[in-house]
């Protein structure tokens, strides 16, 4: 009997101890939940903070470039954003450099220089791939009307055609080759091709300004033809680098498409900037050739006795007058 009664005593103890634990726990949750509510004023669904560090975490910060270089098309776009800027003059903080004009063809995210050493090799290994579905054909981009996001970007529109189809299936076979190299790549949303050229994203004080982008403002562009821009190289550039002078994103790496485009490129770089080497030496002959700017350089160099030796040199050096 007295067994009994103590075994009765353990047993009643024992779901005494069990339901005062799970009170305990019960008012645990209740308490931190109610805490998170105090600190941000309403509630936080669980994972959401997981969620939201994975979201910034791969925020992509590199992209896929065409980049565009047909001067017909950048004068034609010069054209859209002076036209605009005259009727709203706070817009000129949304226009895109002529010289960052691009074509995306992919985005990611490269966390350091591992990925980004990884990313490079994706783009040297999409190379043959690219050039196998073009099949030694020239793609010609042609761009024609404009078009626009939520009236928050302004874009240039790429013509549907043969050409469009084949840069789909380009962007599609780029994507797979990053994504099986490990590399974080894509968006959600179907491929659109498009060239833009006027953003409200790019200035914070301009979106308090400006909600919306007036589509009248570039009304009598809505068709215009802006030209053609051949497919002959791929970037790897930085959203966030600091871009080149020409106003072009930071390049990581390029890979050029055909066999004789490499080197036709090459010439063509080195032909604009003997241009502008040599518009530069007209500039200076013709600042030498004012007689102001002449008298200024003779007083800075003849006002001194020291300066003799100067004079000397140059008196043997210059044609008589």
């Amino acid at each position: 009997m007295t067994l009994c009664v103590s075994l009765f005593r353990f047993v009643h103890m024992l779901i005494f101890l069990i339901n005062f634990f799970f009170l305990v726990h019960a008012t645990s949750e209740v308490n931190t939940e109610k805490k998170r509510k105090r600190t941000t004023g309403r509630e936080i669904p669980e994972g959401s903070e997981r969620k939201k560090k994975k979201k910034k975490q791969y925020q992509p910060n590199y992209f896929i470039s065409i980049p565009i270089t047909n001067p017909e098309i950048t004068d034609g776009i010069r054209a859209v954003q002076d036209a605009i800027i005259q009727k709203d003059h706070r817009l000129s903080k949304a226009m895109v450099r002529c010289g960052s004009l691009h074509v995306t063809m992919l985005v990611m995210h490269l966390s350091g220089e591992e990925e980004i050493g990884i990313a490079v090799d994706a783009l040297s290994d999409s190379k043959d791939f690219v050039e196998d579905l073009l099949k030694g054909k020239t793609v010609d981009l042609s761009f024609q009307g404009i078009d626009h996001f939520k009236n928050e970007v302004g874009f240039v529109k790429l013509t549907e055609n043969d050409h469009t189809a084949i840069l789909t299936e380009i962007a599609e076979t780029m994507k797979k080759i990053f994504q099986e190299k490990g590399i974080l790549a894509g968006e959600g949303r179907a491929f659109k091709p498009h060239l833009t050229f006027m953003k409200l994203s790019k200035s914070t004080q301009l979106r308090k300004e400006v909600k919306k982008i007036d589509s009248n403002l570039y009304e009598d562009f809505k068709s215009q033809y802006f030209g053609d821009e051949a497919l002959h190289r791929l970037d790897l550039c930085s959203m966030l680098k600091k871009k080149q002078p020409n106003g072009y994103y930071y390049c990581e790496s390029s890979v050029f498409l055909g066999k004789n485009r490499e080197a036709d490129l090459v010439k063509e770089a080195l032909h604009r900037e003997t241009q502008a080497l040599l518009s530069r030496l007209n500039q200076i002959k013709e600042l030498l050739s004012s007689p102001e700017i002449r008298m200024k350089i003779s007083k800075e160099l003849f006002e001194d006795n020291s300066n003799s030796k100067w004079k000397s040199c140059i008196s043997s050096g210059l044609p008589n007058a």
